[in-house]
């Protein structure tokens, strides 16, 4: 099967231009996949991510069409619904799932293989309707644990949906040819789940691409960092957070830091919360009161590379308890970038694996506010050690696997698969 031409199904929630961070690793590695031959099918969503709704150019119809040398993509209304307001989501991805998966079934007679992603957890579903339709192997990647994350952050309270959403997990898992998770940590969480008949091996682990050719370290001083205003002057330390604002991320530990060095006169030290989502209020609402923390709205991708690069110390946040389920892709965009990470994530998680093999950056418990403020104002105080780390990271990160390497890790898996 070495040579041979795959035909792939691909159903997914976001696709380029989509600006869903799930999104861009999927185009990263379909490119991958039609530069080395490969004839690819993507069902996935009209882009809705930024605004949650519809953007701009791409309403007035329920599906768009793109035709390319290599296949074609086909984007579905998501029919947006507000992340708080859980039964209109679910919802929303039901419709989705519905008419994406009827699509991905017509399609699957002239596919070899068909992959699905998650979140969301239907797509799975619909993933292996496909894969029955036409006599082909399903893999099926998760991104993030459903419903474990949704129920350690509090999204997902009720015991009932819980447990419906467990074992439509369950009966995916089972019914996947492959299981595709993004650590070891999420893998054993995969595996524990799995009929005592299923071979563990199913579950296969292969990281998000690191891209340390399209991010690459540049000066701090760029238009961004001009564009924080007197916060981002380089005599002073900025430390960011760039992402997603949602219930996984807990920015009460930046707002006590934020309080401390305040509370201390340390105005040498700026608080910048980039990025959009369900906490914005709460951060915006902190933001008022505290001169040194700033909130900036979503920047375009494009605009990555800089965003990155401004800042002095990054920190990623995981509530408790997520490290099993979640692997914040950012920080391999960090490393690239030449930054150092602070990271308040689950002892063991794959995360404080990375910054403990790359050496750049530092990890504290979840929730521990006195450690993570502790380890801020070390770090601030250590110019010459941020950037030894960031030089650390960066040299991690070109030695990782990049998108080209992630693309021919899923192509044996295929192929494999396939020649059973």
């Amino acid at each position: 099967m070495s040579g041979h031409r795959l035909r792939i199904l691909v159903l997914c929630p976001h696709y380029q231009p989509d600006t869903a961070p799930t999104g861009e690793v999927m185009t990263a590695i379909c490119e991958q996949w039609t530069a080395r031959g490969h004839q690819v099918e993507v069902v996935t969503s009209l882009p809705w991510y930024r605004d949650h709704s519809v953007a701009e150019g791409w309403s007035g119809r329920l599906v768009r069409t793109q035709r390319e040398s290599w296949g074609r993509i086909r984007r579905w209304h998501p029919f947006p619904a507000d992340k708080g307001r859980l039964a209109a989501r679910a919802a929303a991805f039901a419709g989705f799932t519905v008419l994406a998966g009827a699509d991905a079934v017509a399609a699957a007679g002239r596919c070899d293989v068909a992959f699905a992603m998650s979140p969301p957890l239907t797509l799975g579903v619909a993933g292996r309707a496909a894969a029955w339709r036409g006599r082909v192997p399903l893999v099926f990647n998760v991104q993030d644990v459903f419903p474990d994350a949704a129920v350690e952050t509090g999204v997902l309270r009720s015991p009932r949906a819980a447990a419906v959403a467990g074992r439509l997990e369950r009966w995916v898992y089972r019914r996947a040819d492959a299981v595709t998770v993004l650590s070891e940590g999420m893998a054993q969480n995969v595996r524990a789940k799995l009929d005592s008949g299923d071979d563990p091996d199913k579950v296969v682990v292969i990281p998000n691409p690191a891209d340390a050719d399209r991010i690459t370290p540049s000066d701090r001083h760029n238009s961004y960092r001009a564009d924080l205003g007197s916060c981002g002057d380089l005599d002073k330390t900025v430390v960011m957070y760039a992402g997603n604002l949602g219930h996984s991320q807990p920015f009460e530990l930046v707002v006590a830091a934020a309080e401390q060095f305040a509370h201390r006169g340390r105005t040498d030290v700026q608080f910048v919360v980039n990025g959009d989502g369900v906490a914005r209020s709460s951060v915006a609402a902190a933001a008022k009161r505290l001169d040194n923390l700033h909130l900036v709205g979503w920047q375009p991708p494009e605009r990555l590379g800089e965003v990155l690069a401004a800042a002095d110390l990054h920190v990623v946040l995981l509530r408790a308890g997520l490290g099993a389920s979640s692997v914040p892709s950012k920080v391999y965009s960090v490393l690239a970038a030449g930054r150092p990470v602070l990271a308040c994530v689950d002892r063991d998680s794959e995360v404080e694996r990375l910054l403990a093999a790359s050496r750049a950056g530092r990890t504290v418990g979840p929730d521990d506010v006195d450690a993570f403020c502790a380890a801020v104002a070390e770090m601030a105080d250590d110019p010459d050690g941020l950037a030894e780390m960031g030089r650390r990271g960066r040299a991690y990160a070109e030695q990782a696997a990049g998108p080209q390497q992630v693309a021919e890790q899923y192509l044996e898996l295929f192929k494999s698969l396939v020649g059973k």
